[in-house]
């Protein structure tokens, strides 16, 4: 590349830096898919003591390479009332160290392994039989892009080593912190990923273009970046959830302004921290985490009490009635009627969604506002079922195109089912917690964690369901099916363990054994009802009857 070619500099630069977001994306999205559920889990039970919170947390950003998605996972359990808040911001801070690890593993050079990455992903995803090892393929190739896009902006970066102008520009970075610190800031939140704004910044530190104090800058202004995803992604959360979340915006983005201050104030000597720009800048940013994880673990109650004095509850507002999305007017132009349709049964499924993360808390602790409001969003999910349908109807009735009616016969079908989801969560399983809290009973510790798990493996589903409701998405929901074969053999295995349990003759599991085995298919209907929305999307592929094929072999 020519070294005075501005133009082909940003381009080559634009597609490293694309390729290195995208890339981590994909690392974080395989692991997401392929092993949500017990990493669901391990944050639910790294919540019993502040410190294994940290570390549980710090284990799963490296995993998921990401802390925003560890932020979103603690918000919705501290929402749902299975997590304490002072464990829920444990695991925030463990997760920031976690993000800090992960960056220095991927800035190890190891060219030899970018054909190993991608020769065994690939295998792994095109042939694997089975969603896990498609989904570590897809890791391992992500794994191989990383390494690729850094090589690239090497390369990118290293004919203007002696560029004057660029020289000029990194120069005023290096003296002026406070841009470069905002600068880093904004990049992060930008492109949604504190890990590939540090791996961008050390490549940058690496090639000479960035004098270290530029890079240091930049680096901790991911922090605060990084911290503010995860705020702006649940300002919408439930108010506990909001402050946990808020506690770790105060603790990351204000320690990484006052890290700043001070390294500008004292100028401290950085050459403790390695012998190159990038090891400088790459160690001070694990530095910084790994010190505002031991300093503010021990101060968790103290920071959610601060918290809590200044995210107050929303002023009580007047009460703004939902607005249907079935708009009579759309019917006589059936592509858009449909679209209104899909958007009043996605309202639904969210709402179906919010009952039952809220229900599983009652099931520890009975609180009446919140069994009277799933009662009244159940009250709400009929009606716009009802509506659905009665829309539909009429679509069916003033349309004589067999497509459409196909269509509005599926849309009609899902609405049916979240209904019947609905049921299930606010007649069957809260009428169970209420017999648990009315005969002073509760689960054994074992049974309790297999309900637990149960419904965090069951709500992830119903999440997926809800993306593949919105993006119709072919892959997705042939996960969504597999999911749901697995969700059942799971519900199996558990009704057998609870019977051995049964056997052993504990007091616990006798007393409780109606409730447990009735939760357990509650949340298997859930479960089926939102695997549902899968079918048409995989009937259109061709994907359907093969699995049903599948399916009659096996029985």
């Amino acid at each position: 590349m020519p070294a005075t070619s501005p133009i082909l500099f940003l381009i080559h630069i634009a597609g490293a830096a694309a390729l290195l977001i995208w890339a981590v994306r994909l690392v974080r999205t395989g692991v997401e898919r392929g092993w949500s559920v017990p990493l669901r889990r391990l944050l639910r039970k790294g919540g019993e003591n502040r410190w294994v919170a940290a570390l549980s947390g710090t284990g799963t950003a490296i995993v998921l390479q990401s802390s925003t998605a560890v932020a979103i996972l603690t918000s919705n359990f501290v929402a749902a009332g299975t997590l304490a808040g002072t464990a829920g911001l444990a695991l925030l801070l463990g997760a920031d160290l976690g993000s800090a690890i992960v960056a220095q593993i991927l800035l190890t050079r190891a060219d030899w392994l970018i054909p190993v990455l991608l020769v065994a992903g690939v295998v792994l995803f095109l042939r694997a039989r089975t969603r896990d090892y498609r989904m570590a393929g897809r890791v391992l190739i992500g794994l191989a892009l990383i390494f690729v896009s850094l090589s690239m902006l090497r390369e990118a970066t290293e004919p203007l080593r002696d560029s004057p102008g660029l020289a000029s520009a990194m120069r005023y970075l290096g003296g002026d912190p406070v841009t470069a610190f905002l600068i880093g800031a904004v990049f992060a939140w930008a492109v949604h990923s504190s890990v590939a704004a540090v791996l961008l910044f050390v490549t940058l530190s690496a090639s000479g273009m960035l004098p270290v104090t530029a890079g240091i800058a930049l680096v901790l202004g991911a922090n605060l970046g990084g911290a503010v995803i995860a705020y702006v992604l649940t300002l919408g959360s439930d108010i506990s959830a909001r402050r946990v979340i808020f506690a770790n915006l105060v603790l990351r983005g204000g320690g990484a302004a006052l890290a700043l201050l001070a390294l500008t104030a004292f100028s401290m000597p950085l050459e403790y921290l390695g012998s190159t720009p990038a090891r400088q800048v790459i160690n001070l940013h694990l530095a910084f985490n790994f010190a505002l994880a031991l300093l503010a673990l021990p101060l968790t109650t103290q920071m959610l009490r601060m918290a809590t004095a200044l995210v107050s509850a929303p002023a009580e507002t007047p009460n703004l009635t939902r607005i249907s999305a079935l708009d009579p007017a759309a019917l006589s132009n059936p592509n858009r009627a449909l679209a209104c349709a899909s958007r009043e049964i996605l309202q639904m499924g969210e709402g179906v969604e919010a009952m039952l993360r809220s229900v599983i808390g009652l099931y520890q602790t009975w609180d009446e506002p919140t069994a009277k409001a799933i009662l009244a969003k159940e009250d709400e999910i009929d009606k716009m079922h009802i509506g659905t349908k009665l829309y539909l109807a009429k679509l069916q009735r003033s349309s004589d195109d067999d497509e459409t009616g196909h269509k509005a016969l599926e849309l009609a079908e899902m609405a049916v089912n979240l209904e019947s989801a609905g049921n299930s969560i606010a007649h069957n399983m809260l009428g169970l917690a209420k017999r648990l809290d009315d005969g002073h009973t509760a689960f054994s510790e074992t049974g309790g964690n297999e309900i637990r798990d149960f419904h965090d493996r069951v709500l992830a589903n119903v999440q997926a369901a809800l993306n593949v409701l919105m993006t119709l998405d072919p892959d997705a929901a042939r996960a969504l099916v597999e999911e749901k074969e697995n969700v059942r053999n799971i519900e199996q295995g558990l009704q057998r363990s609870h019977l051995d349990r049964l056997k052993q003759g504990l007091v616990e599991s006798i007393e409780t054994s109606n409730i447990h085995q009735e939760t357990l298919r509650a949340l298997k209907q859930v479960n089926t009802a939102f695997s549902m929305i899968a079918y048409p999307i995989l009937s259109e592929t061709g994907d359907l009857l093969a699995s049903r094929l599948s399916g009659a072999k096996k029985a």
